[in-house]
């Protein structure tokens, strides 16, 4: 017996690379901050990445449905 699926090979999804680009950011600016004499505003800077990890995962979300109708 096959248990190999017969449908399109699966594709990242946008929230795991939106947060995966937050994490990032949030440690780059913590290690520079750290490491140089730049200081960041954390309240912003945070108001900043959540503002825009939310339209990525709204846009990526919006680009998935519209890809997954014109397959259909």
């Amino acid at each position: 017996m096959s248990t190999q699926s017969t449908s399109s090979p699966r594709r990242p999804r946008a929230g795991t690379i939106v947060w995966g680009a937050v994490i990032l950011v949030i440690g780059s600016l913590v290690l520079l901050n750290q490491l140089t004499d730049l200081r960041f505003d954390a309240g912003i800077v945070l108001m900043g990445l959540l503002v825009g990890a939310g339209a990525a995962l709204v846009v990526g979300g919006a680009l998935s449905m519209v890809r997954k109708d014109s397959s259909e």
